[in-house]
């Protein structure tokens, strides 16, 4: 066994070997609001429930450890004392990945990763419609637990109001833990989904995916693509050209002869294949075609 003293290790080391230990870790998806209106919607693995009486959970957006700086989060919570603490399902897990981009703080992103704002009852911040469930909490402290890179921030939320999709209940009014679904977060890239065990996301681009509301309406509006497909296929910088578009076109014909004149129905099947084996290129220049 290799043993370590922690004042030893660079502070990013430290913090891989923490977040692979220790995993899987239930996610709060966070919407908090700043003091001009402003929604913002971000992903946090440290996080849990810590009291049913009263209803306390806890979550932290820690300080960056790349260049020490905060994130919009913690910010907002210091302004506007409020949040909706969002449970992450595996249906809208690349959305919340994809919301986990560093987009500047004008930026909403519910509309990059194609998430529905539903308002709250007792909280200024937004729920997230298409999580199963949802925490409306007010803030009752702020706990800073350092000022260098990697150091948290325990934001105490108390429960004022909680929300329950009904398709993941059960008849005796509990929570149906399948039909649930959640997901939780591990170390690196990995995920795992409660009832199937570990499986990758890509890391978010640091240079900024187009997001969700930057694809074209034929494929946002699509019957066939998931919310899951659109966060996948949003996580890009720019799209293929038309060249590369026309002879990928050109190279699958020879398998698929029909291609040429497939229905867009058909064309995002397709798509949606090759997307389930994370071939974002291929899908993209196939829905572009």
């Amino acid at each position: 066994m290799i043993s370590f003293n922690p004042k030893d290790l660079s502070t990013g080391r430290l913090h891989g070997y923490l977040l692979s230990a220790v995993a899987p870790r239930p996610i709060a998806f966070a919407s908090t609001i700043d003091a001009n209106g402003n929604p913002n919607l971000s992903p946090f693995s440290f996080f849990n429930v810590f009291s049913a009486n009263p209803p306390i959970m806890i979550f932290s957006p820690a300080r960056r450890v790349r260049d020490n700086t905060t994130k919009h989060t913690l910010q907002n919570v210091e302004e506007v004392k409020e949040v909706v603490i969002n449970v992450v399902s595996y249906d809208i897990v690349h959305q919340m990945s994809l919301s986990s981009t560093e987009y500047p703080e004008d930026i909403n992103e519910f509309q990059k990763a194609g998430l529905t704002m539903l308002p709250s009852d007792e909280v200024k911040p937004f729920r997230v419609a298409e999580s199963p469930v949802q925490f409306e909490c007010k803030v009752k402290d702020v706990v800073h637990l350092g000022t260098e890179g990697g150091a948290g921030n325990l934001v105490i939320c108390e429960v004022v109001k909680l929300h329950i999709a009904d398709e993941v209940m059960n008849a005796d009014s509990t929570i149906n833990q399948e039909a649930l679904d959640l997901v939780a977060r591990a170390g690196g890239s990995y995920y795992s989904r409660a009832k199937l065990g570990f499986f990758e996301i890509p890391k978010p681009l640091q240079t900024m995916g187009i997001g969700v509301d930057g694809l074209p309406e034929h494929i946002r509006n699509s019957m066939i693509l998931t919310g899951n497909n659109l966060g996948m296929l949003a996580n890009v910088e720019a799209l293929p050209s038309k060249e590369e578009v026309n002879q990928f076109i050109e190279d699958i014909s020879k398998r698929y002869p029909e291609i040429k004149t497939a229905s867009h129905r058909k064309k995002h099947k397709l798509a949606q294949n090759y997307l389930s084996y994370g071939d974002v290129e291929s899908a993209w220049k196939l829905l572009l075609s």
